[in-house]
C-alpha cells in the first residue's frame, strides 16, 4: 500500500468497545478511576484492538537508526560515527533500551533507515533510504520522494511486526543530530519559536544550544517549509528516523495494534503521523514526558497525557519500554480483579 492508501484505510477506534471497557473498569471492586491514566490506557487498548480481553504479551520496540547531515554544523557533542556503533550494540543487546526491554519482556528490533555506515549484522532490519540525510543548513535534508519512501518503510515495519504476532508496538530511535532535526520540524509544525523547541540533546552547553537554535532558525528561513504540508517539512528539515517512526504509528493504526510513544523525537514523529492521518491518534499511547523543552508542547498538540513523569531524555525507546510493566499490572487488575458483584458489595457510583 502506498502512503495515501494507508491513510485512507486507517479507521478510528471503536467507541462501543471503549464504552464496554469503561463499564468493565467500573465493575471492578475498587474506587472508580483510581488507577488513573493506566485505566485510560487499557480502555484505549480495548477500543483499538476491538476486544475487552486484549493481550500485549508479545511486544516489540522498533528502534529506527539514521544519520543527519546537519551534524556537520557542530550541533552535537559527538560525531555521526556513534550512530553505527550504538546500532551495532542494539544488535548485541548492549544498550540501555535492551537492558530495560529484557526486564519488560519486550523484543528490540533495530532498523537501519539511513545511517552513514551500514551495520553488517543480520539482526538489523535494512530499510535504508540513503546514507544519511543532507546537511539542511545548506540544502534540503532529503527529497519529497525519499520522505514518502521513509514513511512507507515505517508502515511496512509495523505491518511485518503485526504479522509476526506482536500485539503492542513502541517507537524508538538512534541517530546523532536527531534532536536538531526534531526541533526544526517541531518549530514549524507547532508554529513556535525555535528557542522553545531546542534543548541540549545528548549534552550540549548553553552556548552549544544557542548555536544549535541558530542553525535551525537559518535553515527554516532558507527552505521555508510549509507547516500545512508534513511531507514538505520532513523533506526539508527532517530525518529518516522521524519519517520511519511516523510510518510505524500509521502502520500500527492500520493493523489496529496499540503503539507506545517514547519521548521528544517519537512524539514529534507521532504528530507527523496524526497530521497525515488524524484517525491514527487513537492507537497512540504516551509513555512519558521528555525533559527536552518541547516534550509537553508536543503531547499537548497530540492531546495525550504522559503516564510517567521521570525527567527522562535518553531516547532509544527507553521511556516506552518503561511503561510496559505498568500496562501489564493494569491489565492484571482489569482481567483478574473481583467485581463488586463477586464480593457482594454495592458498586461505587459516579458523583
Amino acid at each position: 500500500m502506498n502512503l495515501n492508501e494507508v491513510c485512507a484505510a486507517v479507521r478510528p477506534a471503536d467507541p462501543a468497545l471503549r464504552r464496554r471497557a469503561l463499564d468493565k473498569w467500573n465493575a471492578v471492586a475498587k474506587p472508580l478511576g483510581s488507577l488513573g491514566l493506566l485505566e485510560d490506557a487499557v480502555t484505549q487498548i480495548c477500543a483499538v484492538t476491538g476486544t475487552t480481553a486484549p493481550s500485549i504479551a508479545r511486544r516489540a520496540v522498533a528502534v529506527f537508526c539514521a544519520d543527519n547531515g546537519v551534524v556537520a554544523e557542530g550541533v552535537t557533542q559527538t560525531g555521526s560515527e556513534v550512530t553505527a556503533i550504538v546500532a551495532g550494540n542494539l544488535c548485541t543487546h548492549e544498550t540501555s533500551v535492551c537492558k530495560m526491554a529484557a526486564v519488560a519482556r519486550c523484543d528490540v528490533v533495530p532498523v537501519d533507515m539511513g545511517m552513514n555506515t551500514a551495520v553488517d549484522d543480520p539482526r538489523i532490519w535494512n530499510r535504508r533510504i540513503a546514507a544519511g540525510t543532507k546537511n539542511f543548513a545548506v540544502e534540503p535534508a532529503m527529497t519529497r520522494d525519499e520522505a514518502v519512501r521513509a514513511v512507507e518503510a515505517g508502515v511496512a515495519v509495523a505491518q511485518e511486526l503485526c504479522a509476526r504476532g506482536y500485539g503492542l508496538l513502541a517507537t524508538g530511535e538512534m541517530g546523532i543530530g536527531n534532536t536538531t532535526t526534531s526541533s526544526a520540524v517541531a518549530s514549524v509544525l507547532l508554529g513556535r519559536p525555535v528557542e522553545e523547541m531546542t534543548g541540549p540533546g545528548a549534552g550540549l552547553s548553553r552556548d552549544g544550544v544557542r548555536h544549535k537554535a541558530q542553525v535551525i532558525r537559518d535553515a527554516i528561513a532558507l527552505h521555508r517549509p510549509d507547516p500545512d504540508d508534513v511531507l514538505d517539512v520532513l523533506s526539508k528539515v527532517g530525518g529518516f528516523d522521524i519519517c520511519g517512526m511516523a510510518g510505524l504509528c500509521l502502520g500500527a493504526a492500520l493493523c489496529r495494534v496499540p503503539c507506545v510513544l517514547d519521548g521528544f523525537i517519537s512524539t514529534l514523529s507521532a504528530l507527523c503521523a496524526v497530521r497525515l492521518c488524524p484517525a491514527a491518534a487513537d492507537c497512540l499511547i504516551a509513555s512519558h514526558v521528555s525533559a527536552e523543552p518541547a516534550g509537553m508542547l508536543l503531547l499537548d498538540a497530540l492531546g495525550k497525557k504522559p503516564v510517567i513523569t521521570a525527567g527522562m531524555r535518553l531516547g532509544e525507546g527507553t521511556g516506552a519500554v518503561a511503561l510496559m510493566p505498568l500496562l501489564d499490572m493494569a491489565l492484571a487488575v482489569f482481567h483478574e480483579m473481583a467485581t463488586f458483584d463477586d464480593i457482594h458489595v454495592e458498586a461505587y457510583q459516579p458523583l
